[in-house]
């Protein structure tokens, strides 16, 4: 027993600290219809593992810099005449594409793909969790200053602006987020399911709120739960944890969509 809680306690004290992280992000996300841009950035850490493999790095260093420089190109690449969600498909699907190819030729990688791709929870250590709680803190605290104009943008960038909010510095501030999320996140649930990590409590959270304030409560309840319950049923059925922790989360959500249908019905 006491060897499960030396191996456990660990991970979900970051899941549990990267859920302060997630829920508000994840409603900003949903509220500005930026989906696909946590799935670019999660895909693009992939390709920062390989970078980082191959240079004989921290993986921790390439996942950043990929991380950062991948806003800097989507920062440049705006342009009214082309589609956000097509710019982010492109990158997206050229950043997967070039990591998988780099890894294919670095053999010291590939055993542990399966963990970059789905994630790895377990391997966090107590030695892992105070430079982690800083971060998260450091961008909390960040959150926190931007959050009222940042809600502005989410609800009517016309109005925001015409009130003096500076929609591109909101943008570059809320891209910047999603960057430290990513690199925090990915030994958590891997690169493939980082989105679904931000998205699925969101979503749960939109079906119970009436309220901006009301769905990131919910949504930091719904990721807490889907952490906490995945993390400890993949120890119990020996599973991959990033796996149990989204396919638990999307449970939650399939029961309350559920439940509510039913009642409505009634």
């Amino acid at each position: 027993m006491l060897e499960w809680l030396d191996l456990l306690l660990p991970a979900w004290t970051m899941g549990t600290l990267l859920v302060f992280l997630t829920a508000p992000l994840g409603c900003l996300m949903l509220w500005r219809r930026m989906s696909f841009f946590a799935d670019t950035m999660a895909h693009g850490t992939l390709l920062g593992v390989a970078i980082a493999g191959a240079l004989s790095l921290p993986f921790w260093v390439g996942v950043t810099l990929l991380a950062f420089m991948l806003v800097a190109i989507l920062w440049v690449l705006h342009d009214p005449r082309l589609p956000n969600d097509a710019l982010l498909a492109l990158c997206s699907a050229t950043l997967l594409c070039a990591g998988l190819m780099l890894i294919q030729h670095l053999p010291s990688l590939r055993p542990e793909l399966l963990s970059y791709l789905f994630g790895d929870l377990l391997t966090i250590a107590w030695s892992d969790l105070p430079m982690f709680a800083i971060v998260i803190a450091l961008a909390l605290a960040v959150l926190f200053k931007y959050w009222k104009a940042q809600i502005q943008i989410a609800i009517d960038p016309d109005i925001a602006i015409s009130e003096g909010v500076n929609a591109k510095w909101q943008r570059l501030v809320f891209m910047l987020l999603l960057a430290v999320f990513t690199v925090l996140a990915l030994r958590a649930v891997g690169s493939l399911l980082m989105g679904a990590l931000l998205v699925i409590p969101a979503l749960t959270a939109r079906l119970l709120a009436h309220s901006p304030k009301q769905m990131v409560v919910w949504a930091f309840v719904m990721a807490q739960f889907g952490v906490s319950v995945g993390l400890w049923s993949s120890a119990a059925l020996n599973t991959p944890t990033g796996l149990s922790i989204v396919l638990c989360m999307a449970l939650v959500f399939a029961l309350v969509f559920a439940v509510q249908k039913v009642r409505k019905m009634a």
